[in-house]
């Protein structure tokens, strides 16, 4: 008879759900995030929640007012690097256009809207556009320690995945 083993401790999860490319759906997938990341031992209310539920409202957002293409849906994924301390956000759509980096400039002052982006850039570690398979493309940012929006310092001493 084979003596147990010990099973190794959980350093990643992952969580994947597709949502409709609407407002209620950027709602549900925000609510999820904070749903799933105090599943993981991460507190609704605490600045890395607060920092990721705002990544995902923004990103979210902008596949559904700038990535939505009729009858398709948009994709969240969250990672947690339990060592790190690191989420990350990714959001993918399949419409072709993609955010350029140096696009992200202050709109005036009385528009309406034009700030997704630069709510990313002043919150997340890092963020940036990548390729998915299949249309579209994928819209990233990680949360963590470090982060300019004051996500506490340390990796994650939380629960795991239940």
């Amino acid at each position: 008879m084979t003596a147990l083993q010990a099973q190794p401790p959980v350093t990643v999860s992952v969580f994947v759900q597709r949502c409709s490319a609407t407002r209620l759906g950027a709602t549900l997938a925000r609510r999820l995030a904070g749903w799933k990341l105090d599943s993981w031992g991460i507190p609704y209310g605490t600045p890395l929640s607060e920092d990721v539920a705002l990544l995902v409202a923004e990103l979210a957002a902008n596949a559904v007012l700038h990535g939505r293409v009729p009858g398709r849906d948009f994709e969240l994924r969250l990672v947690c690097t339990y060592a790190t301390g690191v989420v990350r956000v990714e959001v993918s759509d399949t419409h072709e256009d993609r955010p350029e980096r140096s696009a992200v400039e202050q709109p005036d002052a009385d528009a309406d809207g034009g700030r997704g982006l630069l709510i990313v850039e002043a919150v997340a570690l890092r963020w940036g556009v990548s390729d998915r398979l299949g249309p579209g493309k994928t819209v990233w940012a990680e949360a963590g320690p470090g982060a300019p929006g004051g996500s506490a310092p340390g990796p994650l001493d939380g629960g795991r995945p239940g």
